[in-house]
């Protein structure tokens, strides 16, 4: 592998903004540095939201460089207003250790915590729990304009339903994590979401303005759809790391179906797979690039699930849609035979919110109008329709909606 970052980094579009590119071109060339990316622990989980700056880090401890991680414990109080129209929900510390234990569980498969670079942990709680304000806006304070704070994007979206003056303390907050750092670790580049950059290149100014000294900042791309929507929003909510929260099938199966756009753009940015192989495979058309897209899905469920859970869903995937079979190991629920009136049966409504395939009977009804829901190969097009006992016979029922999701519903 390339051990030069910078065009590790721009070999594979991983770039999006970055101050001072021709001084840290020059830095990296010559030395190995520390860096950091801060994850909030708003969630017990990270999402896919997460996945491209984990990646770029990853990256970056391949070239030599040492990865630190900044769980946000004290930040998370105020709660980041970056692309948000509404203030953050403020959780408990109790909430905030709890998550913050389970996420540090989900990094190691990204860095290594051991060797000569190891990467290492740290939470701003330890600093900023017991800050002086008056101290803290006294000193730090004077270092940053309130107009250009307001220019910010962060801050815009924000702005039209009353941006609190607790949530414009964010910024502050994010650039002397990066000041502290910088002073204690060594820390010369923060990198982030393309969607932090302004409250990054903040970071940068606070300590060049101290320090005299280089810092600096990168933010990678996000993942968009074709209609520049951010990708990983699924029909259940966010994309989860955990597969208590977003299932190994479901997870498989969200990269499998991707847009045939997006294949080169993931394979690039969440695998490590060569980039030669990677250009070849942006030449391939039509039918073929089915192919790419389970190779894609197989290469990005292994990195986050492990090998022998990635063959699984590949396995169940193919079952279901290529080899047109019923397999053990599809997405399964099971319905107490008591749920269930040996004379009245379930409604088709119930059972589809029950499978979990509609979040409500409304958008149940929806898809039975639609003609979008079969029962083992039936299309029931009556949203009164009863599912009775009897077709539990074989001891089991297979819900499909569409040609994408099938459910076993197991009678229990």
């Amino acid at each position: 592998m390339n051990n030069n970052i910078y065009e590790v980094l721009k070999e594979r579009d991983l770039i999006k903004q970055i101050t001072f590119e021709d001084e840290f071109k020059d830095l990296v060339s010559k030395e190995k540095i520390s860096l950091y990316l801060g994850i909030d622990p708003t969630a017990d989980s990270i999402h896919i939201g997460h996945f491209i700056p984990l990646m770029l880090m990853s990256y970056f401890q391949k070239c030599g460089h040492r990865p630190i991680i900044l769980v946000g414990g004290g930040t998370a109080l105020i709660g980041d207003p970056s692309g948000k129209t509404d203030m953050r929900k403020m959780l408990t510390r109790e909430d905030i250790d709890l998550n913050v234990k389970k996420i540090i569980e989900q990094l190691s498969k990204f860095v290594s915590f051991e060797g000569e670079n190891a990467a290492i942990i740290v939470n701003n709680a330890d600093w900023i729990l017991d800050l002086n304000y008056m101290d803290f806006i006294r000193t730090y304070g004077i270092h940053f304009n309130v107009n250009r704070m307001l220019d910010a994007e962060c801050f815009k979206q924000r702005m039209e339903k009353g941006l609190t003056f607790f949530e414009l303390n964010y910024m502050l907050m994010q650039s002397y994590d990066f000041l502290q750092l910088f002073e204690n670790h060594g820390c010369r580049l923060q990198i982030g979401g393309d969607d932090q950059w302004s409250n990054m290149l903040s970071g940068v100014d606070l300590i060049r303005k101290i320090h005299k000294n280089g810092s600096f900042c990168i933010t990678c791309p996000l993942l968009l759809n074709s209609e520049g929507k951010k990708m990983g929003k699924t029909e259940k909510g966010a994309l989860w790391l955990d597969k208590n929260k977003t299932s190994v099938y479901d997870f498989y199966q969200y990269w499998r179906n991707i847009e045939d756009s997006s294949v080169n753009d993931v394979l690039r940015m969440l695998t490590f797979l060569p980039m030669e192989d990677i250009n070849k495979f942006s030449l391939v058309e039509g039918s073929a690039i089915n192919e790419v897209k389970k190779l894609a899905a197989f290469e990005i469920t292994k990195l986050i699930h492990g090998e022998e859970e990635a063959l699984i869903a590949k396995k169940t995937s193919e079952d279901l849609f290529e080899n047109l079979n019923s397999s053990d190991n599809m997405p399964t629920i099971s319905l107490i035979k008591t749920d269930i009136e040996i004379s009245k049966g379930i409604s088709i409504v119930d059972l589809i919110v029950a499978a979990d395939v509609a979040p409500s009977k409304g958008q149940a009804k929806i898809l039975v109008n639609q003609g979008g829901i079969l029962i083992d190969d039936t299309k029931i097009t009556d949203e009164k329709h009863i599912v009775t006992i009897s077709e539990f016979e074989k001891g089991y029922v297979i819900l499909k909606k569409g040609k994408k999701v099938f459910i076993k519903i197991v009678l229990v």
